[in-house]
């Protein structure tokens, strides 16, 4: 345990990269919440290898399982983009009663405009394999049939971009690849907008810090919100 640690305790943190991502994007978040005291499970999982269904038991499986062998017996997740949608998939058809809070980066939960306006397209497809052709904002796309989160949930929207083509596609505020309109789901427990891109949140340090609040506390800080910041109704 590094001397800058707290003393280890029960709960466990699973972190769940984005599409395209490894669990490298992870490891400056890892490596705080090992220092918050936390046993932390970097999953590593192809996200453009299989489909939501698919990916969602493989990798939501692996972290549970993994803290569960390391005697945890509380389990929060902490993802990025797609990773928030692999475990809500996971949990609208699994009962886990371990499971502690949930914070979403940048999670696509209404879907991506951007998925309506190039799904089609073959270098799209080739890039973002078979998950990112389900990421679309219609009710028969995987985000629209997930329907109401019933877990303790904090979702985090990033607000600044630097990609002028595919903001094209997005209502503003965004961060590049989704809106902030679209990171809102039904049930959540608090949210919070920061000046930050999609591809590059994970590793901002305010965006570390909100997220050791709201696994610590169950909220974020909202003093040291942005003038567009709005609690979660």
């Amino acid at each position: 345990m590094s001397p800058a640690a707290k003393p280890a305790t029960r709960e466990c943190v699973v972190l769940l990269h984005g599409l395209i991502r490894t669990a490298q994007s992870m490891k400056k978040l890892e490596t705080r919440l090992i220092k918050e005291g936390y046993t932390v499970i970097n999953v590593n999982y192809p996200s453009r290898k299989h489909s939501i269904e698919e990916l969602a038991k493989i990798a939501v499986e692996q972290g549970i399982r993994e803290c569960r062998t390391r005697g945890c017996t509380t389990i929060h997740f902490v993802t990025h983009s797609l990773g928030g949608i692999l475990v809500r998939r996971y949990l609208k058809n699994h009962a886990c009663d371990d499971i502690g809070r949930v914070i979403m980066l940048g999670p696509p939960n209404q879907g991506s405009e951007i998925v309506d306006r190039l799904k089609h397209m073959r270098a799209f497809k080739l890039v973002n394999g078979p998950a990112g052709q389900q990421l679309g904002t219609r009710t028969s796309d995987i985000p629209g049939s997930l329907g109401r989160v019933n877990f303790e949930l904090g979702v985090i929207a990033g607000t600044r971009h630097a990609n002028p083509l595919l903001s094209v596609y997005l209502p503003k505020p965004h961060d590049g690849k989704v809106s902030v309109a679209s990171t809102r789901t039904e049930g959540m427990t608090d949210f919070l907008t920061l000046p930050t891109m999609h591809s590059f949140m994970m590793r901002n340090e305010a965006v570390i810090e909100q997220t050791v609040s709201f696994l610590k506390h169950g909220r974020f800080k909202h003093g040291h919100q942005t003038p567009d910041d709005k609690r979660a109704g």
